[in-house]
């Protein structure tokens, strides 16, 4: 996308002229301009560095141009900018369908009797079908969303060790940089308990995100009732994997919704 047309979702960061300007350079930028100069660093988009600044929307949308076409700024090469995040802890994300939840009914009693028998539940509902990688293609991502730091290491080690590129997440501000972060994953571990968010929140809001929503994603929780397992699979997790889990399945798992046999 080139510069002469930019959007709110864009994000930007100063390029080497503009951080020459924040060091003191030709200071023939307004204050203004060197304010946003400040605020573009690369974890904000446009229309939230707008709101941010408190200036009137249409004059400091004119001076952002003037900055971009004028080399001060350039796009931020490691954001996604068409992903709009500014909802995603907002408002509630809407239920499921009363035909994904009666679809996700037998599955969940089954997974009772499964937990009351074994004690561990593991369920993928929606397998891929086969996938062919280039040789050269970069190693798969696995964003893991969980804030307990054992486990989180252990999710480490695990998908290190079967040859995946693990990403760890355990609070809002992380989740949302690591679903920004380009490439975006290819797969989502998400636990439920989480400390400042609700498991089955961000699998709805992740679900009804046009951009994320093809990303394959598997539970992984202590929530292990009947109603935790229905609630997952009708809000359209690809799979439900119950703590305590034997680490074969865990990556049996991913393989299976990615296609990977």
């Amino acid at each position: 996308m080139g510069l002469d047309r930019i959007d709110t979702q864009d994000f930007f960061i100063p390029s080497s002229k503009g951080e020459d300007e924040l060091k003191g350079g030709s200071t023939r930028l307004s204050s203004v301009a060197l304010e946003l100069l400040v605020l573009f660093d690369g974890k904000l988009n446009l229309g939230e560095v707008i709101t941010r600044s408190g200036h009137d929307y249409n004059q400091t949308h004119a001076t952002v141009q003037s900055l971009a076409s004028e080399g001060f700024l350039e796009m931020s090469p490691g954001l996604i900018g068409d992903i709009d995040f500014s909802y995603f802890f907002g408002s509630a994300p809407a239920a499921p369908t009363a035909e994904a939840v009666a679809g996700a009914g037998a599955e969940a009693d089954s997974g009772a009797q499964r937990l009351s028998l074994d004690g561990y539940y593991v369920s993928i509902a929606r397998r891929a079908v086969d996938k062919k990688r280039a040789a050269n293609a970069p190693a798969i991502s696995v964003l893991a969303i969980e804030d307990e730091l054992e486990m989180q290491r252990m999710l480490r080690f695990l998908l290190t060790e079967a040859g995946f590129a693990p990403r760890l997440a355990g609070n809002r501000n992380e989740i949302v940089a690591a679903l920004r972060t380009v490439p975006s994953p290819d797969v989502i571990l998400l636990d439920i308990m989480l400390p400042d968010a609700d498991g089955f929140d961000i699998l709805a809001k992740v679900k009804q995100h046009p951009s994320l929503k093809t990303i394959p994603v598997i539970m992984l929780t202590a929530k292990a009732t009947r109603e935790d397992v229905l609630r997952g699979l009708a809000g359209g997790a690809d799979g439900y994997i119950t703590k305590p889990f034997d680490h074969d399945i865990l990556i049996a798992g991913v393989k299976a919704v990615l296609g990977l046999h």
